[in-house]
């Protein structure tokens, strides 16, 4: 349970202000159907989730030793510095598809997530809990946790919460775990 709760926690936190959180006030506007959009972000997040996860909890299994552990530590820790950066949506991002609502969601969140700091967390805890089912189920409710709200509320939810505060808070998060696996590496806990 604990890849569970701190994968849902981690992700809801790191997602808010994410330019998939943004896309999914794009959709949201353009589309006008928040279900298909809801299907979307859930399937493409589910699949890609669960290929970071499972390339986490591999690279663990492979690679092991204190070494990667210190690896792992310090790439949340890298995380958190990064989440303090505010994210933009892309200009290309903006323009959906001819498809519908699903499809034009479900493609846009995949390729979107690629690289972003949600999925490198997600590869991240993959590696530290070695369970891609738990983890991919709790960076997937992050997820929709922080994008379900976005796609019914849109500009009146983003208007209102301070992503300043938020991202500071999430920050925090990553950089406190990072810190407690290098601490728990070496032996100091």
């Amino acid at each position: 349970m604990e890849a569970f709760l701190t994968s849902t926690a981690i992700v809801a936190l790191a997602e808010i202000g994410d330019k998939t959180q943004l896309l999914a006030i794009v959709l949201a506007t353009r589309f006008r159907k928040p279900v298909p959009i809801i299907l979307g972000i859930l399937f493409a997040t589910l699949a890609n989730h669960f290929l970071a996860a499972l390339v986490g909890q591999q690279a663990a299994a492979f690679l092991g030793g204190a070494w990667f552990r210190y690896l792992v530590a310090t790439s949340f820790i890298a995380m958190g510095l990064w989440t303090l950066i505010p994210d933009k949506l892309d200009a290309e991002s903006e323009k959906p598809a001819r498809f519908g609502a699903f499809v034009t969601t479900l493609i846009a969140f995949f390729l979107v997530e690629m690289g972003d700091k949600t999925q490198l967390a997600t590869i991240a805890l993959g590696a530290r809990y070695e369970d891609a089912l738990w983890v991919t189920g709790g960076t997937t409710l992050g997820m929709m946790i922080a994008n379900v709200p976005a796609v019914f509320l849109g500009h009146a939810l983003i208007e209102r919460v301070p992503m300043k505060t938020v991202r500071m808070v999430a920050a925090g998060l990553f950089i406190v775990i990072g810190l407690w696996m290098l601490a728990e590496t070496a032996g100091l806990v």
